[in-house]
């Protein structure tokens, strides 16, 4: 299925049937700040695994992102960080990065329990926003690839859904993607940030 929800202003029924077709399970593709990205709900380990099988991966190795909707969601998943880097958060969020945070004994058990730091994406994006405020609960961030080697990140959410639509249950068209990807900051060191990728978040903003 695709989808068409307006950024702007996500009609509360569209994303209602988006949070319902995750909590039975489905693993969609939706808009961020950045590129598109696969996604469902953390809590679901035959979703989680079917996104890591489209990646091409095994789900023990997965590195994936949470989405989550504000610095709430933080101190569930991420352990006590230091009021700088508190203030860093604060400061990129919402916004194009991924931070990389010390992990609490809260992530999903299906993640392993070896699993020592997390991602934490609170994107600028009111669709990925919404949809994780309905759910109540992150959902799984891993971007949309391209075969191009040029090109890198797919765009155009009507080609997206013509390549993906036998593997995910619904695409969601929120309008034409970016094609570069989330700055990377690892804050497992507190204080002491280092860039694990540079991509569309502003640097100026990390120091």
């Amino acid at each position: 299925m695709l989808k068409r929800i307006y950024n702007e202003n996500p009609n509360e029924k569209e994303i209602e049937a988006v949070v319902n077709c995750l909590k039975n399970g489905g693993v969609i593709i939706y808009p961020t700040d950045t590129v598109y990205a696969l996604g469902c709900d953390i809590n679901n380990k035959k979703a989680l695994e079917r996104v890591a099988r489209i990646k091409g991966i095994k789900l023990k190795d997965a590195h994936f992102s949470f989405i989550c909707y504000d610095l709430s969601h933080l101190s569930v998943y991420a352990k006590q960080v230091s009021t700088q880097t508190y203030k860093f958060l604060k400061r990129v969020f919402p916004g194009s990065y991924t931070v990389i945070l010390n992990a609490t004994g809260k992530i999903p058990k299906i993640f392993s329990n070896k699993k020592k730091t997390v991602g934490i994406r609170i994107p600028d994006n009111n669709i990925a926003r919404e949809i994780v405020k309905a759910l109540e609960s992150p959902i799984v961030s891993t971007s949309i690839k391209d075969e191009d080697d040029i090109i890198e990140y797919s765009t155009d959410p009507e080609l997206i859904y013509e390549k993906y639509s036998s593997l995910v249950d619904m695409v969601i068209d929120g309008g034409y993607g970016e094609n570069v990807a989330s700055t990377v900051v690892d804050c497992t060191d507190d204080g002491e940030y280092l860039i694990i990728r540079e991509g569309k978040g502003d640097l100026d903003l990390i120091y």
